[in-house]
């Protein structure tokens, strides 16, 4: 006889991107510091740049400029 085995449901499957994450990113990405953004929604740092990348976000003008790179 065939073993049983459990299976666990995930909330969220490896890479996908919820809406609210999604929104959350496009409206800190500009001011913020991309490591600062990973913390706060629980993701590697890598993968937030290539998202923001991928929805051709850019940093603001202003932010560049108060970490001198403008």
């Amino acid at each position: 006889m065939a073993k049983k085995t459990k299976t666990v449901k995930r909330t969220r499957a490896k890479g996908l991107w919820s809406k609210q994450h999604i929104n959350l990113l496009k409206k800190l990405f500009p001011d913020n510091a991309t490591a600062k953004i990973a913390k706060k929604l629980g993701r590697k740092l890598d993968a937030v740049k290539k998202k923001a990348s991928r929805m051709g976000l850019k940093k603001s003008k202003k932010y560049l400029k108060s970490i001198g790179r403008a």
